[in-house]
């Protein structure tokens, strides 16, 4: 769950340290959540994450 709220906002442009601010978590927590989502989707970066999250509907683009 918190993973998929992550991805939104990485989508929506947020940096991990906005993410991890307004889920009151850690930067590192929010690196590990990002780094499991692009391993399990088996994606490279951030922009294949925000691709990702649009072309699934996940966030408005």
């Amino acid at each position: 769950m918190r993973e998929l709220q992550v991805l939104r906002r990485l989508a929506m442009g947020q940096t991990n340290r906005e993410i991890a601010e307004s889920y009151h978590i850690s930067v590192k927590t929010v690196d590990t959540y990002r780094l499991r989502l692009l391993k399990k989707l088996n994606l490279r970066n951030n922009a294949e994450l925000s691709r990702f999250a649009i072309q699934n509907r996940l966030v408005e683009p």
